[in-house]
């Protein structure tokens, strides 16, 4: 029977590559196969990147990747209509570029390829300011809107007068010891000075000559100003300068700061024919990290100010202590355990328990730098603050005068405060903070003066608020937000002063927007569930109709006869909200009939896939209209983790991934079996990452929930993932070793029963192929039978290659023709 049923699937499969009978040329435009859904993805056509306005607002610009190369080019597309031109590359530097435009709204200031360059918007003269090798970046307006700054490099920060010409550098920043910190004298040093008096004559005259020369310096203003010495123990992480060139923040960071041991990963198919080493990243919690330290250099006094960042509200809070506690309970009861079966005694532990004592009084929390932002007349300067455990963020304003950090607004949050929705800035009042936060549950807009009072929450409702961009007058803000539905992005508009808001666009899908200069139009990106991005342009007015400008999908693609998925509500059995789906249906349905399905689980954990518009998983959607086609049901669910649905869907997962994400692929089941008259034994699951990792949880924990699994670059235990990621929801190993054990599928793999498929690439980075490794060994140790790995030698977690797709798909297909469509069969030795 075994033999019939993998022969079976291979025909089909074989069928399904294109081994068929021949067919007309128009049959075979049409006809969808695993290689054509495989192939490199210039056949669907190379959508538009990184648009942007003209500067007179009457074209758009945007880049397109040529075919069969990763070259990408630009092209102008004229409101007026007509096609596109293409921009040649000898013209590149006269046409217009993104970049910030002056408050006067008189001139704009852009980088291109490393170099500065000034617009005068009004003339349309263009003067090319540097020309340099190294690369010159970030210009910005400063106050009066004559001068602006940039960066070259990383460090350095350089002032361009518009009037005079002048490139001047406000503050030299030198990583090395001040020499006139003379290290502390010695007795022979003494004694030379005290007992010859040449030695002390030379002295004074070297002092006298250097202060003299500094005096000079300082008083004359066509000189460059005296360096900073910042030692040599310092990395700088960020340089800004005020908009009146009085003030610069500087942040630095121990050189030597311990990131983390780094990992090897090895290549074996070289140009060397060695086996090649590199390092790649740390695992979570083996850094130890370290606060930023914030210098304030006031530029005209030469003199620096520290900030002092242990006077946040609840720096020294613990939030992790139970748990940190906890832990350092389970480790001296195990020690003792061994010690008692070793027959030996802790000894020096009263010296040991005073010291750790001693290293347990508050200390303020570590925190990273999130960002910062000045007030247009630099009267300001706000702070974006976050703990490396996860827990606060702080938006805190300095008023250079005074130099006193202010906590302007804390959120907390017991699990984890998202890495999204932190952008912040200021009204044009000078005295207003604007930000984001989801405090109240879903990223909304929120106002906070600097009297004290309560923050003002702009926007409102149970959806999220992204990407706000704050019009050239202060008066209302445009952004994007899925208040209709979950799953639908459109731009909306809201009043400042009332609060009011309205929708603008309604071209539902994914809709990204970038306004015109003149604030009168919207560019706007949008993509549909089965269209990929294209550009269109709209009045920038509630109820405004949108203009398609791009129309860049092939014919092929459009000539496939594709499954449309739905968009569904599931109801939950663990809360109010439903589980928001992607279902595709067999074409012809017939709920008389039983049929098998698949459950496909997208990777990032938080990450949106049940929306209306293009998928980053293109190749899955067209996998699972193929699936369709030979009789399946498919289901794509947001379940509990992921993007789109606010604070608490988000963090259903603290310190127990993998179990409410399985309770909602189980409400999905019984959706199914309800609703698309499925077979619930004949249900298959796969995904790739998260995917892959939730394909282990489903496996191992529930076995016979599906009757097999495709685990595709899988996380197998999360102790081995980096710390950016895994410490928000498991906190780390060393303080939380209970959520590690509860979260990690290689804990459970002893209840493996059904057939599952481990595909992984060799050069992953991300999600180290040791993953999979250990797994393997761990169930080969467990005498397990029916599993089967498939490895690719030069893939990296995304695959690159059209072959790998393919032959890991042909895999996934066979995996369900063999074991879902025909009926479970477990791969066990006779």
């Amino acid at each position: 029977m075994q033999t019939h049923r993998s022969l079976a699937a291979a025909l089909l499969t074989s069928a399904l590559l294109g081994a068929a009978s021949p067919a007309s040329p128009a049959d075979e435009a049409s006809r969808l196969t695993l290689e054509k859904i495989m192939a490199h993805p210039d056949w669907i056509g190379t959508p538009p990147e990184e648009p942007y306005w003209s500067d007179d607002g009457t074209a758009v610009y945007y880049q397109r990747k040529r075919q069969g190369s990763e070259l990408r080019d630009l092209y102008r597309q004229s409101l007026e209509g007509g096609e596109p031109e293409l921009v040649p590359y000898f013209v590149r530097g006269a046409v217009d570029h993104p970049g910030e435009i002056s408050r006067d709204r008189r001139h704009k200031v852009y980088s291109r390829q490393g170099d500065i360059y000034v617009k005068d918007l009004q003339s349309g003269a263009v003067r090319q300011v540097t020309r340099t090798a190294e690369a010159e970046t970030d210009p910005r307006w400063m106050a009066g809107d004559r001068r602006f700054w940039f960066r070259r490099g990383e460090k350095d920060i350089f002032v361009y007068d518009l009037d005079s010409g002048l490139l001047s550098q406000p503050a030299e920043l030198r990583l090395e010891k001040d020499p006139e910190d003379e290290e502390e004298p010695g007795y022979l040093k003494e004694r030379q000075l005290r007992l010859f008096d040449v030695l002390r004559e030379d002295k004074e005259q070297r002092d006298a000559a250097r202060e003299a020369q500094q005096e000079e310096q300082k008083a004359d203003p066509t000189r460059a100003p005296l360096p900073w010495y910042l030692g040599d123990k310092v990395e700088i992480v960020r340089t800004s300068l005020s908009p009146t060139g009085d003030w610069m923040v500087v942040l630095t960071q121990p050189k030597d700061m311990d990131t983390g041991k780094k990992s090897l990963l090895a290549g074996f198919v070289t140009e060397s024919g060695n086996v090649e080493t590199r390092e790649v990243r740390a695992k979570v919690g083996t850094g130890n990290p370290v606060s930023p330290t914030v210098l304030l250099l006031d530029l005209r006094a030469h003199e620096r100010h520290e900030i002092d960042l242990s006077t946040l509200p609840g720096i020294k809070d613990d939030p992790l202590k139970d748990l940190r506690e906890k832990a350092k309970k389970a480790r001296e009861q195990a020690k003792k355990d061994a010690e008692k079966k070793d027959g030996k005694a802790g000894a020096g532990e009263p010296a040991k328990k005073a010291e750790e004592a001693k290293k347990e009084e508050p200390q303020a929390r570590p925190v990273e730098f999130y960002g910062l932002a000045w007030t247009d007349d630099g009267g300001r300067l706000a702070l974006q603050l976050r703990t490396y455990d996860n827990k606060d963020r702080w938006i805190a304003t300095i008023e250079p005068g005074s130099r006193e950090l202010v906590s302007r607004h804390r959120l907390t949050d017991p699990a984890w405060i998202n890495w999204n929705f932190n952008e912040f800035g200021w009204l044009k009042d000078n005295e207003t903070l604007w930000y984001l936060s989801e405090e109240s549950g879903h990223s909304h807009l929120y106002l906070a003066g600097m009297d004290g009072k309560p923050a003002r929450q702009l926007t409102r409702g149970r959806f999220e608020v992204s990407v706000p961009v704050l019009t050239f007058d202060g008066r209302a803000f445009y952004y994007t937000a899925n208040a209709e539905h979950p799953g639908f992005y459109n731009v909306w508009r809201t009043d400042v002063a009332s609060g009011k808001s309205e929708q603008v666009s309604g071209l539902g899908g994914l809709t990204e927007f970038v306004l015109s200069p003149q604030e009168d139009k919207l560019l706007l990106t949008n993509s549909q569930i089965l269209r990929p991005r294209e550009l269109f342009v709209q009045p920038a007015a509630p109820g405004a109709e949108a203009r398609q400008l791009t129309r860049t999908v092939s014919a092929e693609f459009l000539a496939q006869d594709w499954s449309i998925p739905e968009i569904v509500p599931v109801p939950s059995s663990h809360g109010k909200d439903p589980v928001y789906s992607r279902v595709y249906t067999p074409k012809g349905f017939d709920p008389a009939k039983k049929y098998p399905a698949v459950i496909f689980v997208h990777g990032a954990g938080y990450l949106q896939n049940a929306h209306a518009g293009w998928s980053s998983y293109f190749r899955e959607l067209m996998f699972h209209s193929l699936l369709t086609q030979h009789g399946y049901v498919v289901l794509d669910m947001d379940y509990r983790a992921s993007a789109g649905y606010g604070r608490d869907w988000r963090t259903a997962i603290y310190r127990q991934m993998g179990y409410p994400e399985l309770e909602d692929m189980e409400d999905g089941i019984a959706w199914m079996v309800r609703n698309k008259s499925v077979d619930p034994k004949r249900i298959g699951i796969y995904g790739g990452s998260y995917g892959g990792f939730m394909t282990f949880m489903a496996l191992f924990r529930r076995p016979g929930l599906f009757a097999a699994g495709a685990a595709l670059r899988p996380v197998t235990d999360w102790s081995h993932y980096n710390h950016e990621y895994t410490s928000n929801i498991l906190n780390t190993p060393e303080v939380d070793p209970e959520a590690y054990v509860k979260s990690s599928p290689i804990e459970y793999a002893a209840g493996l029963q059904d057939p599952l498929l481990i595909c992984d690439g060799m050069q992953d980075d991300n999600v180290f192929f040791q993953d999979t490794v250990l797994l393997v060994q761990r169930l080969i140790e467990l005498k397990k039978e029916n599993f089967e790995t498939a490895i690719y030698p030069v893939e990296p977690h995304a695959f690159l290659r059209p072959t790998s797709w393919l032959d890991e798909y042909r895999r996934v297909f066979k995996l369900m023709e063999t074991y879902v469509r025909e009926g479970r069969e477990p791969m066990t030795a006779p």
